[in-house]
């Protein structure tokens, strides 16, 4: 029988002797804990290695000492809309700007004095400031804080809801001031740096990316209640909070690039996307406001749409891009010098147009008087067309209704494909929907997810021609559709509510 104890005297012996060989290999083959040590420090990162890294703090680092000096803190207080109760829940912390840019979203206000910050720059050595609209209006006290803190009163020199840029004043000479650079050559995917006064923390700076150009948001539309709003934002993923709004947007060289407005988030603060009106615009609308204290706007006189895959199909396009003539106020300058409605707008002055608040944008950087050329396709015409520019009245902003009155399906659909029904506009309906005068056919009823509906034509819609054929009964109409074939695409030229008219092109179901 094995003796127990000596059984166990055997096994330690065996394990000591395989601990000692362990030992004695580790030091053969260099893997002892002070050689590991030495190893970590022998592969740290040669300085040839992250000179690329090194090179770019470096660089944030420069435009963070030189550019900060000119941007500012800017202060108000304004008899304004105050959250009732002050009290808690989301809303209530959020801060009184968006609460001002966004008064659809907080609605549960009161009329008390409130205190505001945004942030600003400054473009002149004698003391003009940039910054948002949505920051100083309504403001019955501006103060700007400068990095050094001190503390001077301005004066607002003028604004413009249509673009959200305003223009403040405070008394100095030899301040440090902004380089500008042209926001048409910024790159998606480039370096810029954010800076501003977030969260009431002093002046910031927060680093990310050029993330796309031509975003349009439609929230200075909303804010505004213009259609005179002008939205091609650059945007970016360096982090933007409240407090950031009229702070600059800087490239690599420390030249501003765009003016950080808004960001898109549900809670109110960073989630990753920020937006800032290019500076080109900018320049053109500070010079305005320091000139004449308000913008004079120059007029094409045309409403513009964006080219659809279906336009493109209609009109014969290489590629769909560029803006659709549809609408023409009275004493056009553009329907004067021969543009009609369905012409596709390519580029203005050699300046290729993908979309229409590029468009706007482009316009918006002449002065009135000026005279520009069109690319014009007019069903797969090419030709050039010279408009001389006017000055935009932007006293009045008509706005499309969005919908009429909702009337009983016509005892025949007589529009299906569409997803339509229609019937005679008589001169009761017309007194009813606001037609000044009665004849033709109107829309009396759209299903939500036909054709018409989801290209946005509402109830109340006049229907004047079907593929440039007008029709003046519903048999026309009727007889206009059953020509066209399934997949296909039929172009409406419409009229609506508020006297405007547009041509739209819906493709059928397949």
């Amino acid at each position: 029988m094995p003796d127990p104890v000596r059984s166990k005297l055997k096994l330690i012996g065996a394990t000591a002797v395989a601990f000692t060989g362990g030992i004695l290999l580790a030091s053969g083959l260099d893997l002892t804990a002070g050689s590991h040590a030495a190893t970590l420090m022998q592969t740290a990162p040669a300085r040839q290695d992250i000179k690329p890294v090194a090179d770019l703090s470096e660089a944030f680092i420069s435009i963070a000492e030189s550019v900060t000096p000119a941007v500012v803190a800017i202060e108000t207080e304004r008899t304004g809309s105050g959250r009732r109760g002050g009290g808690g829940g989301e809303e209530g912390n959020v801060p009184e700007e968006l609460r001002r840019m966004f008064p659809f979203r907080f609605p549960d206000q009161e009329q008390q004095p409130v205190e505001s910050r945004g942030s600003g720059f400054v473009i002149t050595n004698d003391g003009y400031i940039v910054t948002n609209n949505h920051v100083v209006e309504g403001a019955d006290k501006i103060n700007v804080v400068f990095q050094d803190n001190r503390v001077l009163t301005a004066r607002l020199v003028g604004r413009d809801p249509n673009t959200d840029i305003a223009v403040v004043k405070v008394e100095g000479t030899s301040l440090p001031m902004v380089r500008m650079a042209s926001s048409e050559n910024a790159r998606i995917g480039e370096w810029v740096l954010a800076i501003g006064n977030p969260l009431d923390l002093g002046i910031t700076v927060t680093s990310g990316i050029i993330s796309a150009k031509g975003r349009g948001l439609d929230i200075i539309r909303a804010a505004s209640g213009s259609n005179w709003a002008i939205e091609d934002f650059i945007q970016t993923d360096a982090p933007i909070n409240p407090g950031n709004s009229g702070g600059p947007l800087v490239n690599l060289r420390g030249e501003v690039v765009g003016v950080n407005t808004a960001i898109a988030s549900r809670t109110g603060y960073y989630s990753g996307y920020g937006f800032a009106v290019p500076i080109d615009l900018v320049r053109r609308i500070a010079d305005d406001l320091i000139k004449y204290g308000k913008v004079r706007r120059p007029a094409l006189g045309v409403s513009v749409t964006q080219v659809t895959p279906e336009d493109a199909e209609v009109y014969r396009l290489a590629r769909i891009e560029g803006v659709v003539a549809q609408d023409f106020p009275p004493n056009s300058a553009a329907r004067r010098a021969g543009l009609q409605s369905g012409d596709v707008i390519t580029a203005v002055d050699g300046k290729e147009i993908e979309r229409v608040g590029q468009f706007q944008r482009i316009v918006a950087g002449y002065r009135p008087g000026d005279e520009v050329t069109l690319d014009v396709v007019r069903y797969g015409d090419r030709r050039k067309v010279k408009v001389q520019l006017t000055e935009a009245d932007t006293g009045g902003n008509p706005t499309r209704t969005a919908d009429g009155p909702r009337q009983a399906p016509a005892e025949e659909n007589h529009g299906s494909k569409l997803g339509v029904a229609v019937q005679p506009l008589t001169a009761e309906l017309a007194r009813e929907l606001g037609y000044d005068q009665s004849g033709g056919i109107v829309i009396t009823d759209v299903q939500p997810y036909g054709p018409a509906g989801r290209a946005g034509i509402p109830r109340g819609t006049r229907v004047l021609a079907v593929d440039g054929d007008q029709v003046g009964d519903v048999a026309s109409f009727r007889q206009a559709l059953e020509r066209k074939r399934a997949g296909q695409v039929v172009s409406l030229q419409l009229q609506f509510r508020n006297g405007s008219r547009s041509i739209l092109n819906v493709r059928l179901p397949g």
